[in-house]
């Protein structure tokens, strides 16, 4: 089976309590039992495969090229964007487009609305870099590695839910908790999956303690995410965050931390000094 495959199945057998098996011969799969058959990769490889624009059939070695470069069909956008044209279609109706596309004939004022809506959109992802520069010139800072570990609920129909062991930051005790599509009750018969994850403080503090935080990426792991920084005063008697969403790309990038044995991230904490 492809890559893909194999892990959406190693991810549904984590939800569903199950040893993943093979779906022909329904012998037990896994990770480290399973290996690149480079026969079959090559002999698939020069199999027909249907380009996703034209439909037309192209030797799977070829298709990536013919899609990118070659495909008169293929999506593209007009050189225009740059100054708010929306337009996107078939490669072979680009030129004909750009010859009549209005942008260029824009007036410098509504060129400006454009320019600032988009300017908007820039601002909101500089924010973020530079929220992330502002964190690194704190006086407290703390990070470290944290792997989740999957658990199963007691209840009657268990859920799938995961926890790291204790961990020490900036000289508190912390736990992280995460679940999968907010504990709903089979998320293997969905195709849109989604983590969502919690920060406890396992310490007694003196004073409420202001925190910033955010998970990444580990070192060993491809998986990827969208950094996000979350915000949290804890207190003894308030000393764990809501569920928030693990910001990684798609369903796709979710199956990979499923399928896998355990989960490993780096999580960031910056107290805020008063």
């Amino acid at each position: 089976m492809c890559a893909g495959c194999f892990i959406h199945l190693l991810a549904d057998a984590r939800l569903k309590e199950e040893q993943a098996t093979c779906p022909n011969c329904r012998c037990e799969i896994s990770k480290s039992l399973c290996c690149r058959n480079l026969a079959v990769e090559k002999a698939v490889s020069e199999l027909p495969s249907e380009c996703g624009f034209c439909a037309q059939q192209f030797p799977r070695s070829l298709l990536e090229r013919h899609q990118k470069e070659e495909c008169q069909d293929r999506v593209t956008q007009c050189k225009y964007k740059r100054i708010g044209c929306p337009w996107q279609g078939p490669f072979h109706e680009l030129t004909v487009h750009e010859a009549e596309c209005t942008h260029p004939t824009k007036t410098g004022n509504e060129l400006m609305d454009i320019l600032d809506e988009m300017d908007q959109t820039r601002h909101k992802e500089m924010q973020l870099y530079n929220s992330i520069f502002s964190l690194l010139s704190f006086e407290k800072i703390g990070y470290t590695e944290v792997q989740f570990r999957p658990y199963r609920t007691d209840d009657f129909i268990t859920r799938l839910y995961y926890e790291t062991p204790r961990l020490t930051v900036l000289n508190q005790t912390w736990v992280l908790k995460a679940r999968v599509n907010d504990s709903e009750r089979n998320p293997n018969l969905s195709c849109k999956r989604t983590l969502s994850f919690q920060l406890i403080l396992k310490s007694k503090v003196n004073s409420p303690l202001e925190c910033s935080f955010l998970l990444l990426e580990g070192p060993y792991d491809d998986v990827k995410i969208k950094p996000v920084i979350y915000h949290f005063v804890f207190t003894n008697e308030n000393n764990e965050t809501e569920y928030m969403p693990l910001p990684i790309v798609d369903s796709v990038e979710c199956n990979k931390l499923l399928a896998a044995k355990n989960i490993n991230l780096r999580l960031f904490i910056f107290q805020i000094q008063k």
